[in-house]
């Protein structure tokens, strides 16, 4: 089976990563991949949906796989599965789950999905009259794709009114920004929750936790990610089953109901709240860093499991997942994420040691080859990923491996997994 993968950070090279392990794969293409990609396959520099469609018919590519989520909202399967190409992702009209907040909590409101209480509007003096009957801190999210950046978390009214009024004079967000939505703060602790579906069927991941924050103790600005780990000891058997009963299943049947199926990767950012889940968003692909830790603990061939999904045949696959544990940890580059740094060229050390060999790896995200050398040139550069049977053991490997990694300027946090590790120590 030949698979192409669209995309260029991490979380592609992970999957890529997967599907080498999978020995029905014989050739992994990336669109447009990155500096590390080719260490896994061929890189395929066409930018053109249309185009890369051709090209995908052409060499007789059997499965396209789709990373981020501009693709996806803008419809690169209906052109693939227009020409009769199998390809793992939602509809650009299914994919509006992730590509417009506003179609999202109007559908959890319609099919009964518990969510935060909420407004979207396009007028300032709408958003100003319900965020004064809202206690602080108060949530303000523009409608559209704003890379992760585009929630903000107001500890005061008036700093939420700040936010909705930048935001719909497109100051903030631009378009993405010209409606918004005003929610009630949910207080609790977060899950990412990622289900593998066909339309009809699906499959739930182990339950991983991002960091978010620059900075240790989860402090500074947010970022795209700056590690993760699964699985969580924050959530149990009795609330995978809540969050199946009340989220999963009835998003999987109201979209069919809707008549936009959902197919490929629906991942639910959840806070969970004295014990119940309420939804605080879905996206419509693998999260990262997350995925950079999930498919570690995969133990079904990916390249059978992505395929099944596409199918819309995932019931005749039993999906088995390891037992171990993974911790992720980012490396990103000096200025990160304020501003660009300078290109840095990055140096692995040679690992001795036969068990972090065996234990850790790299995901490579931002990084480009350059006369031959691999450079720093993103602003996550590089994931360390350790396994292990406990999460200490994974989070010790993965910082081994950080300290075998050299670039200049690199920065990263040093207690991703606290939050499982002070539960395992109680």
């Amino acid at each position: 089976m030949k698979v192409m993968v669209v995309g260029s950070g991490g979380r592609e090279y992970a999957i890529g990563r997967a599907l080498r392990k999978d020995p029905a794969v014989e050739k992994i293409y990336f669109a447009p991949g990155n500096g590390a990609t080719p260490q896994l396959g061929e890189n395929v520099e066409i930018d053109d949906y249309e185009a890369l469609a051709d090209y995908v018919s052409q060499e007789g590519i059997d499965l396209t796989i789709v990373g981020p989520e501009a693709p996806l909202v803008g419809g690169i399967v209906d052109i693939f599965k227009g020409k009769g190409l199998k390809i793992f992702g939602p509809s650009k009209a299914a994919a509006q789950l992730e590509g417009s907040k506003i179609f999202m909590k109007n559908f959890l409101a319609r099919h009964d999905i518990p969510t935060a209480r909420y407004i979207e509007t396009e007028s300032v003096e709408e958003a100003f009259g319900f965020i004064e009957s809202l206690p602080t801190p108060v949530v303000v999210k523009a409608d559209g794709l704003c890379a992760g950046k585009g929630v903000i978390i107001a500890g005061t009214h008036e700093e939420a009114k700040k936010a909705a009024s930048e935001m719909l004079s497109g100051k903030a967000f631009g378009e993405a920004g010209k409606k918004i939505v005003v929610e009630e703060f949910l207080d609790g602790y977060e899950l990412s929750l990622f289900a593998i579906c066909d339309g009809k069927n699906f499959v739930i991941l182990p339950a991983a936790q991002d960091h978010k924050r620059l900075l240790d103790n989860d402090e500074g600005p947010n970022t795209g990610g700056m590690g993760a780990y699964a699985p969580t000891p924050l959530i149990d058997d009795e609330l995978y089953e809540k969050i199946e009963k009340r989220i999963i299943r009835p998003t999987i049947d109201g979209m069919a109901a809707d008549g936009t199926p959902f197919e490929g990767v629906l991942f639910a950012g959840l806070m969970i709240v004295n014990g119940e889940p309420y939804t605080l968003e879905f996206n419509v692909r693998f999260g990262d860093p997350e995925c950079e830790v999930l498919m570690p603990l995969l133990k079904t061939p990916a390249g059978e499991l992505f395929d099944k999904a596409a199918s819309g045949k995932l019931d005749e696959l039993h999906v088995e997942f390891s037992d171990k544990y993974a911790v992720g940890v980012v490396m990103a580059s000096a200025n990160y994420p304020y501003r660009s740094s300078e290109p840095a060229e990055i140096i692995v050390d040679r690992i001795v040691h036969t068990e972090l060999a065996e234990k850790a790896h790299i995901d490579y995200a931002g990084v480009s080859l350059i006369d031959g050398k691999l450079m720093a040139t993103g602003g996550r550069v590089l994931i360390c990923v350790g396994l292990g049977d406990s999460i200490r053991e994974a989070r010790d490997n993965a910082y081994m491996l950080c300290g075998q990694v050299h670039f200049a300027g690199k920065q990263c946090r040093s207690d991703i997994a606290y939050q499982a590790l002070r539960l395992s120590d109680e």
